[in-house]
């Protein structure tokens, strides 16, 4: 399937900016009143901070003319370039220019200084800059603030900013409102501005400021609705193969059945679920291909991009007895969604199944636990998740299980062994999961005969 599919969705579904979220913090007695502007990166960063490039494991700050991110740390990356260098829109080094090359993420962020307070800003302000997009034909691109402590927002700018190309130095403005939601503390912001980007490209930045009260010519999706609001994944990773990923499984389940097969228990999920592919594939063979089961994890789905596959025809034209749902930990992660939103794009999907599948029982399982340790915020969110999806299940239809503790050490920490990067499982996880979750499906099969 062409490309245009998605572009379409992502243009219908990111038409939704958001206005009005916050009121400007009363001044503290005795305290200047804010700036009208705050000037994040204009020519220079902001008092204290600094420019720095970098991804998940190393970093590098912008003091001279130009800089390379140190060398990739695992061998089995060696083509991975991060760089950025001084460059020039209106004069000579006023604008940042980064380039960067086979890499999952990479950012360039405007950080180090004192907290900005920025809750006079929420009402009416705005993020604005000068971006001049040179190549993104096959990168990823999203803008990003802090929101609080271990709390970032980003907005998602892929088909936008590859609607850019080439031409040449554009304004961009984001409300405020697109960075911030209910409960979030912008009163000490560590993270003013921040260009995130992925796979490969180059692109300038110039003139960020913070606008008391602007006028934004950029949209971005409603927070409180996007986990419910069908759309394909848009990543710069995954939109090679999402989409002709979903028509191999349409083109399964027409195998199956013009061979006379119905599966009588169907995987739907992410990452986790689709990796019963690969390093599961042992285990499944073990138990799960006598019951002709079918597999539907897309990685790097969240709730919104299940519900598109399910209302484009996945699980259509079958009668599976146990359908096995999980899926979650990519809104936790990716865009740390408050446990209530992916509680209700879970819920969304339970309604949706039970439309199309009326006569599936539904096995509805806890987010697996992530992050080493049970501190960690990953695995708080997930936790408020699955105590808050456990009461979806009514002992007849759908029915709640939690194998978290399966998965992990008696201490709560996460061992290598089964979760080699904390987050996806080894063989050995797979088996655990196997082992853990086969009595209560055998029982949900017979009941269903």
């Amino acid at each position: 399937m062409k490309l245009s599919p998605l572009l379409h969705t992502a243009a219908a579904t990111a038409a939704v900016t958001l206005t009005g979220l916050g009121q400007p913090a009363a001044a503290a007695a005795g305290a200047a009143a804010p700036a009208d502007v705050l000037n994040v990166f204009v020519g220079q960063p902001m008092k204290g901070h600094q420019l720095t490039i970098g991804d998940f494991e190393r970093s590098a700050p912008l003091t001279g003319d130009r800089v390379d991110a140190p060398p990739a740390p695992k061998p089995e990356s060696p083509t991975t370039r991060i760089s950025a260098r001084r460059s020039a829109k209106d004069g000579p080094r006023d604008a940042v220019t980064m380039t960067w090359q086979d890499t999952w993420y990479a950012s360039l962020r405007v950080t180090g200084g004192p907290p900005v307070d920025l809750r006079p800003y929420l009402a009416h302000g705005t993020l604005e800059f000068d971006i001049d997009v040179k190549d993104l034909r096959q990168g990823g691109l999203s803008f990003k603030l802090a929101c609080g402590e271990g709390c970032e927002r980003k907005v998602n700018h892929l088909i936008p900013g590859r609607a850019l190309e080439g031409k040449g130095w554009q304004r961009l403005s984001f409300s405020l409102s697109c960075f911030h939601r209910d409960g979030d503390d912008f009163s000490r912001v560590t993270l003013p501005f921040s260009v995130e980007v992925g796979g490969r490209g180059e692109l300038s930045i110039a003139n960020v400021r913070i606008k008391r009260r602007g006028q934004a010519n950029a949209v971005c999706p409603d927070y409180r609705t996007e986990s419910v609001t069908p759309s394909p994944l848009l990543q710069s990773w995954s939109l090679d193969w999402w989409m002709p990923r979903h028509e191999q499984k349409l083109a399964e389940v027409r195998a199956m059945r013009a061979a006379g097969r119905n599966p009588e228990v169907v995987f739907i999920g992410d990452s986790i679920t689709q990796g019963w592919e690969d390093a599961g594939k042992a285990v499944w063979a073990e138990y799960f291909a006598r019951h002709d089961a079918l597999a539907l994890g897309f990685g790097g789905d969240h709730t919104e991009n299940v519900l598109w596959r399910l209302q484009h025809g996945e699980i259509d034209g079958i009668a599976p007895k146990v359908t096995v749902l999980m899926i979650g930990t990519n809104n936790t992660g990716d865009r740390q969604d408050a446990p209530t939103a992916t509680a209700a794009g879970i819920r969304r999907l339970i309604d949706e199944i039970r439309i199309r599948q009326p006569g599936s029982k539904i096995l509805l399982l806890a987010i697996f636990p992530r992050d080493p340790k049970p501190d960690g915020r990953g695995r708080a969110l997930n936790n408020e998740i699955n105590a808050l999806i456990r009461g979806f299940a009514d002992g007849e239809v759908v029915h709640f299980l939690d194998i978290g503790a399966s998965l992990s050490n008696p201490d709560g920490t996460l061992s290598p062994e089964v979760m080699p990067d904390r987050l996806h499982l080894s063989e050995r996880g797979y088996r655990l999961w196997a082992e853990a979750m086969n009595p209560t499906l055998l029982r949900l099969l017979e009941a269903s005969r």
